[in-house]
């Protein structure tokens, strides 16, 4: 979403003036749907007004925890909560600490000063300078504003949960379909001229499968994407089929219908004449083929995530490493895991990572006995994307290799 926005000349002197002008601007932005890009769910707000109250343990305040800390453009809020916090996704009491200043967990910008005040066994987040309302912290120098129109993204400047970079590939690609999704998904069929490769720029058509013919729909561009061999995610544990993961191959337009008419053949017979839609091929990550598959672009999900706990206990199993042959992940590569919004989760939840202890043999001991090693937590990973049985979560923090089969719980 753009704004355009234009100001006037003009000098202010007064910082209660510019707070003032700083407030109704705010407002003006903040309008219904732009607020819906950055949620704040009730659990959130409820933690945050609880710790606003009284305040942080000390033995919640991470051992090296900075007395203050400057924003910089780059960090990222589970960066920036990790400095203050023992777990980083305890990000809503970093908030609730800080609530008179930072009034939503989603939007910190580089240049503030957050300020660690400890006291009565309690510790307090405030914004340096602030006297409570945040006037103090603006600033008292004049101000020039000169005319001229500028188009940016609203709040392009705040600061991340996490590197986009790091998962903006994983946004577009990956579709998991369940059985029937997959049985139903239209294919391509045959090209001009007889080609065997498309790639950008092509022209395909393409048939609806079981009945389902592929029709335009009036006024509204109809985008797809392409992909072929959809792989079973299987529940580690019980062999279930949780969804196909199709891979991911270009996208493609809708230009015409696919129809069917009645025909006279030439010995007098009638018949049914079927055209296949006509698609045009307007991205390729690789080439596609004839038989290749497509389904309806899914819509475009925001980069805006809370780091946060799920609201009640889980248990679940890495399933797969996402683009990989191999079967481990390090971090910042992407897993599918077997939770998905069936069980509640939603993208920024947050959890923890135990590697099966090993079974050893007790050397120490003559009738040398089988021992089972304690389950040890290996790292963290946060959702991102959320199917019905499945989601996709980022790698953040571990000790060593994510297997195939890691358990996962939250991160309490």
């Amino acid at each position: 979403m753009m704004q355009q926005a234009m100001t006037t000349k003009l000098s202010i002197n007064s910082k209660r003036t510019l707070t003032l002008l700083g407030m109704a601007l705010a407002t003006w932005l903040a309008q219904p749907a732009w607020a819906q890009n950055y949620p704040i769910t009730s659990g959130q707000r409820a933690t945050a007004n609880q710790v606003a109250q009284a305040g942080v343990p000390l033995s919640e305040i991470a051992a090296n925890a900075p007395d203050s800390y400057l924003v910089k453009t780059g960090d990222t809020l589970w960066a920036i909560s990790g400095l203050f916090l023992k777990s980083p996704w305890r990000w809503p009491e970093l908030w609730g600490m800080n609530m008179s200043d930072i009034r939503n967990p989603h939007l910190i910008y580089p240049g503030q000063r957050l300020v660690l005040e400890r006291k009565d066994g309690r510790a307090m987040l405030r914004m340096a300078g602030s006297g409570g309302d945040g006037v103090d912290a603006i600033p008292t120098e004049t101000i020039r504003v000169s005319p001229r129109t500028r188009y940016e993204v609203l709040d392009s400047t705040a600061l991340p949960a996490i590197k986009a970079s790091l998962i903006e590939p994983f946004l577009a690609e990956p579709i998991v379909v369940d059985a029937d999704g997959l049985s139903n998904a239209p294919r391509i069929v045959a090209a001009q001229e007889g080609r065997v490769l498309l790639t950008r720029g092509d022209r395909a058509y393409a048939r609806g499968q079981n009945g389902n013919p592929m029709l335009d729909a009036p006024g509204k561009q109809q985008e797809f994407r392409v992909f072929r061999n959809a792989t079973a995610l299987k529940d580690p544990s019980t062999g279930e089929i949780l969804g196909y993961e199709a891979q991911y191959v270009g996208k493609a337009l809708l230009a015409r219908s696919e129809t069917t008419s009645e025909v006279t053949r030439a010995n007098g017979d009638t018949g049914t004449e079927i055209t296949p839609a006509t698609i045009d091929i307007v991205s390729a990550k690789e080439e596609m083929l004839i038989g290749d598959r497509l389904l309806p672009e899914p819509p475009r999900e925001l980069l805006s995530y809370a780091p946060r706990a799920p609201a009640a206990g889980v248990l679940g199993r890495v399933v797969s490493v996402y683009g990989s042959a191999v079967v481990n992940a390090a971090q910042n590569q992407v897993v599918a895991i077997s939770l998905g919004k069936r069980d509640g989760i939603e993208p920024g939840h947050v959890m923890a990572i135990l590697k099966d202890g090993a079974r050893v043999v007790d050397k120490t001991d003559s009738t040398r006995p089988m021992l089972k090693l304690p389950d040890e937590r290996n790292g963290l990973l946060m959702v991102f994307r959320t199917f019905d049985r499945v989601s996709y979560a980022l790698v953040l923090d571990i000790r060593s290799a994510v297997n195939i089969g890691d358990r996962l719980i939250s991160p309490l």
